[in-house]
């Protein structure tokens, strides 16, 4: 359920009062940083699943063994 405009604001106020005007700024800028930093990190995780899923297909292929005859080879 998201928030509603009263709640924001008083989120806001809050942190207005808690914080200071002045730490505020820092503080989203950090928030900011960090939010970047995790998405990096979640492309970079999901880049690399993607390369290996590519590289297990591929060895997939290279390793497909043909399935054996059914012909008899008894010594007669």
């Amino acid at each position: 359920m998201p928030f509603s405009g009263w709640e924001i604001a008083l989120i806001v106020l809050l942190a207005l009062l808690f914080f200071g005007g002045k730490k505020l700024p820092e503080l989203a800028k950090g928030f900011g940083e960090s939010i970047r930093t995790v998405k990096k990190e979640i492309e970079g995780i999901s880049d690399d699943t993607d390369k290996i899923k590519q590289e297990l297909d591929e060895v997939k292929d290279a390793v497909k063994v043909k399935p054996k005859s059914k012909t008899s080879t008894a010594k007669k």
